[in-house]
């Protein structure tokens, strides 16, 4: 599809914070042009009968009951703990 006249690549260049040379400037002006015609193919088409979703198969929850489990135990949650007291990580003071 030709460029079309009114797509301000710069603009889009600008705001996607991309420099781009002369060639560059045609070549996307033309696949952006490309997409632009096929966005308008899908504006075409009819959907008065078609309900809006915001998916397009149903989404079920696929979560994991949620059970109480044992957890770790002391040892070996401090098991490679460079330094520990009192059954706790010791770490270098970041508060004032």
């Amino acid at each position: 599809m030709p460029k079309p006249d009114d797509l301000r690549l710069d603009h889009v260049a600008n705001l996607a914070r991309l420099a781009l040379t002369a060639e560059e400037k045609e070549r996307f002006a033309a696949q952006l042009g490309d997409v632009l015609a096929y966005v308008q193919q899908l504006n075409e088409v009819d959907v008065s009968g078609i309900e809006p979703t915001a998916h397009a198969f149903p989404v079920v929850n696929v979560w994991a009951e949620d059970v109480p489990e044992p957890g770790l135990s002391v040892e070996d949650a401090l098991g490679n703990a460079p330094e520990k007291r009192d059954n706790m990580f010791v770490v270098p003071k970041v508060v004032e």
